[in-house]
């Protein structure tokens, strides 16, 4: 359920509303379709710690990589079907927490060696997971402060730093190149992705983005996309990066030009209400 975003909350969950404002009844023969986009991301996730464990890293980034896509798409057919509810938003984050909490954590401790690290190598790991879960639980209470921003790096953005620097790896020793990062840089690294998807920086969503009003937009995008198809490996790496230092980047900044973000009056939140919650626990 999310967009490249990455992460784009479910909040109707009775079903999308039409152009008038009523309530549209979900379409039928498309109702399990955004969970089963979910199911498939849960796969990929499931095959990159597999592939991860039996070392086969640059597989086990392309798993994360199609996990990242199913990510992608369930959201938005959940609200095209109209089938948006309670249920795919907790299923979609158990699939997160597997995709892009375990699994890059399993990829980064195999192919980083931090096995040699003992304790700490495992620790950093495990940081990675428990931040991403985090990220995807406060997530699910609240978006973010910021209109058109997401609070913290997305689970899926993190997930992808770590699958593309392997993919980066592996073309540059192809091409006769010595790679060999420190291990305790690889757990250096992953600490750092854990930190910032728990951190309150603010990500730009790109949810605003109009390629039809914009043609510089347009052009950019084509631009990335043409770059992507040409070599993936280096593109996707550099744009994974790129998106992962720009909201400290852009941050610091703000600050520094005194040039604040709008902030969301009254940010979204799913918690259960006291009367709810004791309902939900008698």
């Amino acid at each position: 359920m999310t967009d490249p975003e990455v992460e784009t909350p479910k909040r109707r969950f009775r079903g999308s509303r039409g152009p008038t404002g009523e309530e549209r009844a979900p379409r039928r023969g498309l109702y399990l379709l955004p969970h089963l986009i979910t199911t498939a991301g849960i796969f990929f996730g499931f095959y990159a710690i597999v592939q991860a464990f039996t070392g086969n890293p640059d597989f086990a980034a392309v798993g994360i990589i199609l996990a990242i896509v199913c990510d992608t798409l369930d959201g938005r057919v959940a609200r095209m079907a109209g089938s948006a509810s309670r249920f795919g938003l907790e299923y979609d984050s158990i699939a997160d927490t597997v995709s892009f909490g375990v699994a890059p954590a399993m990829l980064a401790f195999g192919a980083g060696n931090l096995n040699v690290l003992g304790r700490p190598g495992w620790v950093m790991a495990f940081l990675f997971t428990v931040c991403a879960a985090l990220r995807l639980a406060r997530f699910n209470i609240s978006p973010g402060r910021y209109r058109g921003r997401f609070e913290g790096l997305p689970s899926p953005a993190a997930a992808g730093v770590v699958a593309t620097t392997q993919l980066f790896a592996s073309f540059v020793r192809e091409h006769g190149l010595a790679w060999n990062a420190p291990e305790f840089t690889v757990a250096a690294g992953m600490a750092i992705l854990g930190l910032l998807m728990v951190s309150p920086v603010p990500y730009r969503n790109f949810k605003e983005i109009d390629l039809r009003h914009s043609y510089r937009t347009l052009v950019i995008v084509v631009v990335a996309i043409v770059l992507v198809i040409q070599e993936p490996s280096v593109s996707l790496f550099a744009l994974s990066l790129l998106y992962a230092v720009s909201g400290p980047i852009e941050w610091l900044w703000r600050l520094y030009t005194k040039q604040p973000l709008e902030e969301i009056a009254e940010p979204v939140s799913t918690e259960p209400q006291e009367g709810e919650l004791d309902r939900m626990t008698s």
